[in-house]
Formats: structure tokens, C-alpha cells, sequence
């Protein structure tokens, strides 16, 4: 029987976090699950120096993870802002996508910035061309705001696959 816990990430994770991160946005592993971005861009999410910034940023930032059985199979990263909270690089393991761990996951995140920074709104940036992902988002309170980000460049770490990829900014009121 598994044994699932959820907790914040420490600086040992960092390496684990980057891999699971990595796997679940791009290549082939990312496939297996239904919110790959392989198509989309090549190259890394992240890198584990990023990674260990957001950790240490502890008091406006927070890497949540859901493990089973000690092995991180979920992250999502939340970082606090003047009057909201933003959340992204949200990933599960992609065999493991459609089991509930994301759910728990966002449930997790909206409560801590709701409970330890009393931000009231969740705000996402989401590529435009994953309606899927958008409608995932929309089925659990989240709204579409209509306000447009263009994708950010990193050549260091991904190449976009498709010309003018943009983000849409995803929102929900916290209660």
C-alpha cells in the first residue's frame, strides 16, 4: 500500500524536483501523461540552480511536493506577491497523471498562500495552446483573464518548437 505524503521541499530535493520537472514538461518520458509540452518546446524547464533559489527563498516562495512511498512523484512551486500569490511549474509524474496528485497538489498550494501569506488570489500564467490544460485549471475555479504574456526566451535551457507562443494569466479568488 502506498504511503502518500505532502510537504515542502528542502534543499536535498533539488535534484529530484529538477529531474521530475524536466521529465513531466519535455522529451519523451513527458509523453506518457496528458501535459507535455514536447511539441511545444525542446531543451529543459528548469535547472537545479533554480531550483535551489526558489527553496531558499523560503519566506515568498515554497516548492510543495507530494511523495508515495518517499519518492516525489508532484511539485508545484508558489511564490508570494504584493497582493496575490503566483503558482507554476506545477508537474506531475506523467505515468501517475490522472490519479488525483495534481488535485491535492493545487488544494495544497491555494491553502498555504491563502493560510501563510493571507493572499486571497492564485494567479498562473498558462500557454495559450493548451486548452486542455486551461480547461483542467477552469474546472477547478480558476478564471481566464483575456491578458496576454508573450513566452519568455531562455536559449540556455528550451527552444521553442512553434513561433509566437504566448501565456494567458489564469486567476481564482481564494476562500
Amino acid at each position: 500500500m502506498e504511503q502518500t505524503t505532502l510537504r515542502k521541499a528542502v534543499a536535498t530535493d533539488a535534484l529530484c524536483i529538477t529531474r521530475l520537472v524536466n521529465s513531466a514538461y519535455r522529451g519523451e518520458h513527458s509523453k506518457k501523461g496528458w501535459t507535455t509540452e514536447a511539441g511545444l518546446l525542446s531543451g529543459q524547464r528548469t535547472d537545479t540552480a533554480e531550483i535551489l533559489r526558489l527553496i531558499a527563498e523560503e519566506k515568498e516562495s515554497a516548492i510543495l511536493l507530494c511523495l508515495n512511498d518517499g519518492v516525489i512523484v508532484g511539485s508545484v512551486h508558489i511564490e508570494k506577491m504584493s497582493d496575490h500569490a503566483n503558482l507554476g511549474m506545477f508537474v506531475v509524474e506523467p505515468t501517475l497523471q490522472g490519479h488525483g496528485i495534481g488535485k491535492r497538489l493545487l488544494t495544497l498550494a491555494e491553502r498555504t498562500a491563502q493560510q501563510e501569506w493571507g493572499v486571497g488570489t492564485m494567479i498562473m500564467a498558462v500557454i495559450t495552446v493548451r486548452h486542455e490544460l486551461i480547461a483542467f485549471y477552469e474546472r477547478r475555479g480558476y478564471r481566464r483573464t483575456g491578458i496576454l504574456k508573450p513566452f519568455p526566451a531562455n536559449p540556455a535551457l528550451w527552444t521553442p518548437k512553434v513561433s509566437n507562443l504566448s501565456l494567458e494569466l489564469l486567476e481564482k479568488t481564494l476562500t
